[in-house]
This record gives structure tokens, C-alpha cells and sequence, in this order.
């Protein structure tokens, strides 16, 4: 018997459902489908465990963890995050704390920070236990997307022996790689938000103390913003997301090069003089962009695949995770040839990309003198009820709540009026601001 493409179907192998990518995303996809009966192959290019950035979680990821199985086993590797920390050298209030408790759904307190190649290999892991045919070290080259009824995944192993594989529905969670987006030329860079980062890995870092050791810390710096987030086993994560402009004036090793950035900051100064490097600085560009494409016939893209804004409010993992449970269910559905194929499609797209908007508004306008000023002037023994309800909206945005909350709705709408009024307040220095984020 032959395939689509009259190939020899001897060595082919068939499943339900075929997920290319081992992080975050496919494997909570590949996880929760095989839960649901089917049988999942999941293809993984390298080999856990692997160093990734995006070590920061939400508190709205630990329902998707409990789900999941693996709760505890994030808990043993993960430091605790209580909040998220902003500072700032140009506001009267220096440093502000967003504690996660004070959300407007206060029920996840806490989220964690942890080391990417752990939390991915645990995950790695644990979807092999609910039965998926899990294949490290082996690179997807081709997907036939044209069959109604069965897709062909075409990918070779390091030694360059081919692999076929045929099933009813492609999931790409292929991250920053974005295989499919990149087969069918729906990427597309994202026109408001270009930025970049240089990020490494350091013992010796000063970190906050009591119940704020595990928090994040983000400062605001002229060329865009710096994170600390620390790790296990004392070590720190550190880089900076920067202006491509910025970037472009390196004229010295990456090394030297974060080591200037992060010394524009006193405080940060303060925090590394006894810092050591573990292992290379890393760089990327191209940072953010989407996919015109979410969801076409026997195929769908999640997380990075199909889209990436920027870390600074830590969104990625959850939104990549989140966005495979939602997949799986729906694909689960069309497996099943559900009458609502398309009606449960227009709701997913629909749902995907309004968690995004919540957190890109905040994304768009991080670095605007406006934003900047609004969250750090937010000192809680100043505030009256309706500017702690804003606050606590806010709160709930950074934990993870970004899909039409009702009760967060009006407060944030409140936060954001006020957003654009001072804008309009401060309109000369707004405008200087757009001119410089425009540079090339």
C-alpha cells in the first residue's frame, strides 16, 4: 500500500494525532490527547534536558500543572514567586511589588521560577507516562498538508535515517522555530513590538530577601527593560530586552556587552559585583511576530509556533500552555466529527487571540512614559478602594487572568482610560517617545 504520495507505506507509522515539538506546549497538547483515548506521536528535534529560556511562570499555570499530573514535581524543582517586582530610576517610587495574592481571583497566590531544562524535561516525561510515543533527537523536513483525511510527517534522525508518519491532525508546537508558519509563509514580524535580547545564566547575584527572594525583578532602563529571575542552586537569570538600534552598536563580545547594559543601573551594579557566568551569553532578534494562520484542515499551530510578543510579563509558558489545552480539547472534538466544527473553531481562535491582546496591551506599551509612570505609582498606603480595584486588575493580568474575566473588565477598563489620558496629558513627551521607539 502507498501514501499521498505513492510512497511505500512498509515502514510508515500511523497515529492519530502527530505533535512536532517537545517543549511546553506539545507536550501538554500530546498529554491531554492521549488522556482522551488517542494515539500521539510527539517529534522532538534535540534532546532533554536542553537549555531554553522563559524561566518565569504564572500562578494561572499551576491549574494546567495539576491537570497535568505534575503539580508536586514543579513544586521540588521550582522556587516560589510570590510577585513580581518593577523598578524604576525616574519615578518618585522606586520599587513597587505586584503580589499575586492580591489579584482579583486571589486562589493561586504563587507561581515559580524554574530552570527550563528541568521544568521541559519533566514535562518531556511525564507525557511519555500517559502514553505517547515520544522521539528525541529527530528533525520534522516536510509535512503533507494536502490529504482531507491523513496527514504525511516526513522527519530524519541525526543519523539521517527518514521517518514516515501519517495521522488525522498536525499540531505544531515548534516554538520560535515555526515550522508550519514558515512552510505555509504566514509569518509575519510584528510591526509595533521589535525588539531583542541578550540573556545568560550567573551564581553570586544578590537577591531580594524573606518571602521576596523568588520574585522577579524588572527594571526600566533607557534602551528597554532588564530582568533578574532567580533559580535553584543559586543561580540568576539575567538579560535585557533592548531597541534593535541598541543592539546594533556592539562593537564588543555579547559577554561585555550585557555586562555594560546591566551597569547603567546602581542597583544592578549592586546586585552583580560578585556575579560569575555559567555558560555563554546568548542573543536573538526577529523577537516578536504572529502567524495569519492558526488553524487550517487536519492542522493547527500553538504557542510560540503561532505566535510570540515579548517575556516581560513572563506570558509565554502559560500562554503556550494554555493554549494546547484549549487545542486539545477542540481537536479531541474534531476527532470525534462533532456537527460544531466550525462554530468551536471561530470560539478557539477567538479565545487564543484575546488572551494575547490582554497581555500585548501591556507589552505595546511598556517601555511609553505613561505606563511607566501609572504602574509605579502605585504605593498601597496612598491608594483609595478604586485605585487598589485597578491595581488588583492589573495583578490579575500578570497572574495569568487574561481571557474576559467580567469581575477584572471594568477596573482595567478604569486603568486604561487613565492610561490614555495621561498620555494625552504628557503629549510632547509621548511623542518624543514614539519618535525614538521608531528609529531603526
Amino acid at each position: 500500500m502507498r501514501n499521498s504520495r505513492g510512497e511505500n507505506r512498509k515502514n510508515q507509522q500511523d497515529f492519530d494525532v502527530v505533535v512536532i515539538g517537545g517543549g511546553p506546549a506539545g507536550t501538554t497538547a500530546a498529554t491531554l490527547l492521549a488522556d482522551s483515548g488517542w494515539s500521539v506521536c510527539l517529534l522532538e528535534k534535540g534532546r532533554h534536558p536542553r537549555f531554553h529560556i522563559g524561566e518565569s511562570l504564572l500562578p494561572m499555570n499551576l491549574p494546567i500543572f495539576e491537570r497535568l499530573g505534575v503539580l508536586d514535581e514543579v513544586r521540588k524543582i521550582g522556587i516560589k514567586k510570590l510577585a513580581a517586582e518593577f523598578n524604576s530610576t525616574v519615578t518618585p517610587l522606586a520599587q513597587d511589588t505586584f503580589y499575586f495574592s492580591r489579584a482579583i481571583n486571589p486562589d493561586h497566590p504563587c507561581a515559580f521560577q524554574v530552570r527550563r531544562s528541568e521544568f521541559d524535561e519533566l514535562l518531556f516525561t511525564n507525557c511519555q507516562i500517559h502514553g505517547v510515543s515520544a522521539i528525541q533527537n529527530i528533525e520534522v523536513v516536510d509535512v503533507d498538508l494536502e490529504s482531507s483525511e491523513h496527514k504525511i510527517v516526513r522527519a530524519l534522525s541525526k543519523d539521517k535515517q527518514q521517518s514516515v508518519f501519517s495521522c488525522k491532525f498536525v499540531i505544531d508546537a515548534s516554538g520560535r522555530e515555526t515550522f508550519l508558519a514558515n512552510k505555509l509563509k504566514s509569518k509575519q514580524k510584528n510591526a509595533r513590538h521589535q525588539m531583542a535580547a541578550i540573556f545568560g545564566h550567573y551564581r553570586n547575584v544578590q537577591r531580594r530577601k524573606g518571602v521576596d527572594k523568588g520574585n522577579i525583578s524588572i527594571y526600566w532602563f533607557g534602551q528597554g527593560w532588564i530582568w533578574m529571575i532567580p533559580l535553584r542552586d543559586g543561580v540568576m537569570s539575567i538579560g535585557a530586552v533592548c531597541w534593535p538600534g541598541y543592539l546594533k552598536t556592539r562593537s564588543i563580545s555579547l559577554e561585555e556587552f550585557l555586562s555594560n547594559t546591566l551597569r547603567q543601573l546602581p542597583e544592578v551594579v549592586k546586585r552583580i559585583e560578585e556575579a560569575e557566568l555559567i555558560g555563554k551569553i546568548q542573543a536573538t532578534g526577529n523577537y516578536s511576530y504572529a502567524s495569519s494562520t492558526m488553524i487550517g484542515n487536519g492542522y493547527l499551530l500553538v504557542g510560540d509556533a503561532y505566535a510570540f510578543v515579548d517575556p516581560v510579563f513572563s506570558s509565554g509558558v502559560f500562554l503556550a500552555m494554555q493554549s494546547a489545552v484549549d487545542a486539545a480539547e477542540l481537536i479531541d472534538k474534531l476527532l470525534q466529527g462533532t456537527s460544531d466544527s466550525k462554530k468551536l473553531i471561530q470560539a478557539y481562535q477567538r479565545k487564543i487571540k484575546r488572551g494575547i491582546a490582554a497581555i500585548s496591551w501591556f507589552i505595546y506599551r511598556f517601555n511609553t512614559p505613561a505606563l511607566h509612570y501609572l504602574l509605579m505609582s502605585s504605593d498601597d498606603s496612598k491608594q483609595n478602594k478604586w485605585q487598589m480595584k485597578m491595581k488588583s486588575s492589573v495583578i490579575s493580568i500578570l497572574s495569568g487572568d487574561v481571557y474576559g474575566n467580567p469581575k477584572v473588565t471594568v477596573p482595567l477598563l478604569m486603568f486604561k482610560t487613565l492610561y490614555y489620558l495621561l498620555s494625552l496629558k504628557n503629549y510632547a513627551e509621548t511623542i518624543r517617545f514614539m519618535r525614538f521607539k521608531a528609529k531603526p
